[in-house]
């Protein structure tokens, strides 16, 4: 009896400050997005339905869009540059939008907006982007109900695979530039330091 109860003071002493650290965690991610957040601006598709259809068609948008975008205003386009042409061709790229999506065989419209919203962390190649509140161009495509794809916009972070693609040096080169060097440095670096710190905090490891 006395060895149970000592077992789970133990799992709950443990439970605690794995919750303790995972907040810390939370918050520190959101003070440094509160910090880059003006400098970047995110890219989130939500597809209709969680159906296999309506998740290919949601890939199928995010090229159209993104490539639309980006030929529309070349490599050297600020943040402002995008922002502005999102909200001053909203009505056009929806309808553009609209028509490819008919072409692939759906009768779905699209809504896209400019809002700030919140993002959970997400890693692109080696650059971990922390969670918080970031600017944000949404595209909703019918109900806009099924699982969503991010990326980062601007500075230019969108692939197909984000997870395993290698962030442009051009894009590292904007960000460096526009960032503060100890911020610049937690993205490439700081979800590494973050997640020893969680191990030193509950005694894995050396």
């Amino acid at each position: 009896m006395k060895y149970r109860k000592m077992l789970i003071a133990s799992i709950s002493l443990g439970l605690m400050v794995f919750l303790l650290a995972m907040n810390g965690y939370r918050q520190n991610g959101e003070h440094l997005a509160s910090r880059i957040a003006p400098e970047i601006m995110r890219f989130h598709v939500r597809a209709n339905s969680d159906s296999k259809k309506d998740q290919e068609l949601k890939l199928q948008v995010r090229d159209y869009l993104l490539n639309t975008i980006y030929e529309n205003l070349g490599s050297s386009a600020s943040k402002s540059d995008i922002k502005n042409y999102i909200l001053q061709k909203k009505t056009d790229l929806e309808m553009l939008s609209d028509t490819f999506i008919e072409e692939q065989g759906f009768d779905y419209k699209t809504t896209i907006q400019v809002s700030k919203q919140y993002f959970p962390e997400k890693t692109y190649g080696d650059m971990t982007f922390p969670n918080g509140n970031y600017e944000a161009v949404t595209v909703d495509i019918g109900s806009g109900k099924g699982h969503n794809w991010w990326c980062v916009l601007y500075p230019p972070l969108c692939f197909t695979d984000a997870v395993y693609a290698e962030v442009p040096d051009s894009s590292k080169d904007t960000l460096e530039h526009l960032l503060a060097p100890e911020d610049y440095s937690e993205l490439v670096k700081g979800d590494v330091k973050v997640k020893f710190k969680l191990l030193e905090l509950l005694g894995i490891g050396a």
